[in-house]
């Protein structure tokens, strides 16, 4: 199986890097039955498990994750938004690591390995660019890639932020680190808030290379002028966070004691399901 690289598989030097680690990917999904079924067919083995946030779907998503063959927790999320969806998904893992991926086919899950290695040797937070070498897009629109320059630059003025992707949601996390974030968003602003809040709490934040495909299947609910008014406003709304060199204490490589963090999902969210492999 190759990645969207058209690479073999990573390298198992990687997977050596993260095999002590658990990993948590969630997942938030609205009305992706036709995508979600690929997602779940690439997911590698350093992944010990997957949280789908479904935003109330009314075409089959659930099914699919019930069918997969995949032990994974399905989160019902009544109210609406990726961002809240990830809050919801956040709260529940359980993982050393936490990945959060796209169920639309766009984030190919064989690169998961590529971005919880760094976690493993030290950093707190590794953002996919797809404007590093490797790295890629066949989805962005030339539309698309001047806003998120634009806001890619503000960002450079407001902060002083030193990378080269800012609108992408291919992210991972220590776990530990999560708390301290205290992410609010609701929509697609949250990637913007995380990176913006990661920086000025002085989080080690690192990017690696990821290639984006095109949604396999159906229309997008991101509204690039809607949204990229939000990203502004949550950017100018972070200016009143003082920044600070304090690090928070790292994540061992072997499994930790249990970090004291209970924060439950969205109120009026239910845990549906956990579906075991078949026969279980």
């Amino acid at each position: 199986m190759t990645n969207n690289f058209g690479d073999p598989p990573l390298p198992d030097t990687w997977r050596t890097a993260t095999e002590a680690a658990t990993v948590s990917v969630v997942i938030p999904a609205r009305n992706e039955a036709l995508n979600l079924g690929w997602v779940l067919s690439r997911m590698p083995e350093c992944v010990s498990e997957i949280i789908l946030v479904d935003g109330q779907s009314t075409d089959g998503t659930v099914d699919v994750a019930r069918e997969c063959g995949l032990d994974i927790r399905v989160i019902v999320e009544p109210a609406r938004g990726k961002g809240t969806a990830l809050r919801t998904g956040f709260a529940a893992a359980t993982g050393d690591y936490v990945v959060m991926l796209d169920a639309d086919g766009s984030m190919d899950p064989l690169e998961i390995p590529r971005f919880v290695a760094p976690l493993a040797t030290g950093w707190h937070v590794v953002k996919g660019s797809r404007f590093l070498p490797s790295g890629g897009s066949t989805d962005i629109s030339r539309y698309r890639q001047i806003g998120n320059l634009g806001l890619l630059k503000i960002a450079e003025v407001l902060f002083g932020f030193r990378q080269t992707d800012f609108c992408y949601g291919y992210m991972a996390f220590q776990r530990s680190v999560l708390p301290q974030l205290g992410l609010t968003a609701t929509g697609f602003e949250i990637e913007a808030q995380m990176a913006v809040r990661s920086h000025l709490l002085g989080l080690r934040v690192t990017e690696v290379p990821s290639m984006e495909a095109p949604r396999r299947n159906g229309a997008s609910n991101l509204h690039p002028i809607r949204d990229g008014i939000r990203i502004l406003r949550t950017m100018l709304a972070n200016r009143a966070m003082p920044p600070t060199s304090a690090q928070p204490e790292l994540r061992p490589s072997r499994r930790p004691s249990p970090v004291v963090y209970q924060a439950q999902p969205t109120q009026g969210a239910t845990v549906a399901i956990r579906q075991s492999p078949a026969g279980d």
